[in-house]
Formats: structure tokens, sequence, C-alpha cells
């Protein structure tokens, strides 16, 4: 009769039969669960989430600056004070002024008291006096663009402008600056008017009689800017909601994942990368967009330009780089690797020794080494959970600002390492009565 393991009853068999059982279970044991459904999705979750990574980036910029006036003004002012920027303006003004002022009529209208002046200012140029006048105005209008009234005038003029660059790179809104299909630009009229006055001022009273001048500066300019509106408008809608579905995705992967520190690593890195492409995109769609300048617009100025209006997106894109880079080394340091195991032991060794030479010279920490010691883990998830407060509540961090909380938060951790270190109070009681 066969024994129920299948065994046919003797003892050898039941012996064989033993020795197969305990076989198939220790390749059981061995053996790593398969996961393969759920790895793949997790994989997805954590690509999806990182590939959200740039887009995310876009959209704060196109929720924050370009929707937001204040911010999109604090972005431009600095530009008034930019030589390129003064040198585009100056040019502007002086062509537009030179095509509505005639040489000839210009003199037969000067009052007889003012010509004296006004020939000894354009130099008794001769034949070329047209040019001489070209350089007066431009004198007068570098002066202007130089001025402290021409910073005034820049930030209300783009304050003004805003809604216009907000219709320009998204499709909504209005402005009191012309929009073409390809560009948005600021009206220079205000600067104008004041380039007026300085001349009239300097003896050229019939500039005080001329019509309407208008003249612009291109703020944005680009072919494509009618195709780019529409994902700019998408973007904008998503606003900071798009950051947190990213976030959501990666940690969605990460908890999904079998291995979650090693997920943690691979999706905090690949937010880094992918945000790190932006960045360089960036860089080199300033060359091409440089390059692809139609002939009058000053290179310089709009180089200015479009660094003033991507610095934000900019400043983000190395903060995500930064954070993606602080918890992937976090996630790696904390992990059972050999490599960071050697790495905490060198820390906590470094930490032990100075903890031991302090003793040596007599410091004590009293009560306080016990107490940190027993709540040493509630401590450093605190300590962790203040950092990360710290850095959702900095209105724009920027990537040193990661960084130096960063530092701040291991400084710390060093501080409750150093007052944790030491062996038990009971411990070193027991030695000193056995002493």
């Amino acid at each position: 009769m066969e024994g129920i393991d299948g065994s046919d009853g003797s003892p050898s068999g039941e012996v064989r039969a033993l020795r197969d059982r305990v076989a198939a279970l220790e390749e059981e044991r061995v053996r790593p669960p398969r996961h393969r459904g759920r790895s793949f999705l997790a994989a997805v979750l954590i690509v999806l989430g990182c590939l959200l990574a740039p887009l995310s980036v876009v959209a704060v910029w196109a929720s924050d600056q370009v929707a937001d006036t204040d911010r999109y003004v604090a972005a431009v002012a600095p530009l008034a004070s930019d030589p390129a920027v003064r040198d585009a303006v100056a040019d502007r003004v002086t062509d537009a002024l030179m095509t509505r002022i005639d040489l000839s009529t210009l003199l037969s209208g000067v009052a007889p008291a003012d010509r004296p002046r006004l020939e000894k200012a354009l130099g008794r140029a001769g034949g070329a006096l047209q040019d001489a006048l070209r350089g007066f105005v431009h004198d007068r209008a570098r002066e202007v663009a130089a001025s402290d009234d021409f910073e005034r005038l820049w930030t209300e003029a783009n304050r003004r402008a805003h809604s216009t660059v907000d219709k320009a790179l998204t499709g909504k809104g209005g402005g009191a600056v012309e929009l073409t299909d390809d560009a948005a630009v600021l009206d220079l009229g205000p600067v104008v008017d004041q380039v007026e006055q300085r001349l009239v001022d300097r003896g050229l009273t019939a500039a005080g009689h001329l019509p309407e001048v208008h003249t612009h500066i291109t703020l944005v300019r680009s072919e494509a800017i009618g195709e780019a509106r529409t994902y700019l408008r998408v973007l904008q809608f998503l606003g900071n909601w798009l950051p947190v579905i990213a976030v959501l995705l990666i940690a969605g992967g990460v908890l999904l994942a079998v291995r979650r520190r090693r997920a943690l690593v691979a999706g905090a890195l690949g937010a880094a990368f992918t945000a790190g492409v932006l960045g360089i995109g960036l860089r080199v769609f300033r060359a091409v967009y440089l390059d692809a300048l139609p002939a009058g617009v000053s290179p310089g100025a709009a180089g200015a330009v479009y660094d003033a209006m991507t610095r934000f997106l900019g400043t983000t894109v190395r903060m995500v780089v930064a954070v993606g880079v602080v918890v992937a080394l976090s996630a790696w340091l904390t992990g059972p690797g050999r490599r960071a195991g050697t790495v905490r032991g060198l820390w906590t060794s470094g930490i032990g020794a100075a903890r031991a030479t302090a003793e040596g010279a007599g410091l004590r920490t009293g009560p306080v080494g016990p107490f940190v010691r027993r709540f040493r883990a509630w401590i450093t998830w605190l300590l962790v959970a203040g950092a990360l407060l710290v850095w959702l509540l900095w209105a724009h961090p920027t990537g040193w600002v990661v960084v130096g909380i960063a530092l701040c938060l291991l400084f710390l951790l060093a501080v409750v390492e150093f007052l944790a270190a030491g062996a038990p109070a009971p411990d070193r009681e027991r030695a000193a009565a056995s002493g």
C-alpha cells in the first residue's frame, strides 16, 4: 500500500519522498517570486512621471510668470538697465523720429534766435548735416534710455503690455501693444515723447510740433508662436496640478515596485534627467531663436529679453535637478548596499570619534544624550519633515536653496548622531561598577 505522500511505504521510499519534498520547498524559498505585471506597471508609472517632470516645469512657468503680471514685470524690469536693450530702444526711437524730421523744413521753421544754437549743436556739418542731426537725435535718445525715467516708463509699459504677451504666448487676453501673427511688441511712444522734450530743451523747438510718433521693440517673436501657444495654453490650464500628478505617478510606481528603494532612486534620477534635458533645450533654442531673427532686430536686446523671460524657467529646472539628485542620494545612502553601508560607517565612526574626543575633554551631554538616544528615530523623521516643509513653503526655491536645505538637514542629523553617540547609560554604570 502506497503512503499518502506517494511513496511505496518502504523506509527508503519514505526517505526519498521526504528528500524530494524538502528540495521542492527549498527551491520555492530560494526562487524569488515573479511579479512581472506589477513591475511593468510600476515602471510605466515612473516613466510617465519622469516624462511629465519637464512639462510640469513649463506648466508652472506658464501659470506663474506668463499669467502673473507682477511676476512678469519683476522678470523684465532689470532689462531697463541692460546696455543692449538701451541701445536698441535708442536706435528705434531715432529711426522713428528721423522719418518725421525734414531738415530743410526744420531749419526754415527755427526761430532766428535759436538757429545759431542749432547750427552749433549740429557742428556746421555742411553736406553731412542730416547725419549730424541723426547723431544729435540719437544722443538725446541715449540720454533718455539711460535715465531713471526710462526705467519707470519701461516698467509701466511692460505692465500694460503683459496681457498682450500673455495673448501672444497663450492665445488669450488683450493688451495695449501691437500683436502681430508672430510677435508681441512693446510701444515706445512714451520714450519718444521724452526724447522730443529733450530735443526741445536743447534748442530744437520744432521737434515739439512733430505729429504723434509711435514705434516699438519686439518682446516675443517666433514663426511657430501660433502653434506653440496651443500647448502653452493647455499647460497654463494645468498649472500647479501637473507637478502634483507627476509626483503622484512616481510615488505610485515606487509603492508598486518590488524593490522600492531602487525604484525611488530611478524615479528621482529620471525626473532630474528629463528636467536637465529641458534646461539644455532652452539653451539650444536660444541660439536657434537668435539666429532666426529678421534684419533690424538687435540680437543683443532679443537675447536679453529671452533670458529675462526664461530666467524663472531655468531656475525651476535647476531646482528640480537638485531635488532629484538629493532624493536619489538619500535613498541610496539609507539602503542596504555595501558601499552605502561603508559611507554610513565612516559617518558614524567619525562622529563617534568626535564625541569620544569631546568626552575626553570633559564635555558631558547630561540628560540630553539619553533622551536623544531614546527618541532618535522620532527626532530624525521630524527633522526630515521640517526640511520638506521649509522647501514646500519657500516661495520660489532655487537649486541652491535645495542644496542649502539639504546641508542644514545633514548638519542637524550630525548633531543628533553626536548627542546619541556613546554607550547607553546602564552600560556605562555597569562598567564603572565593575572597575
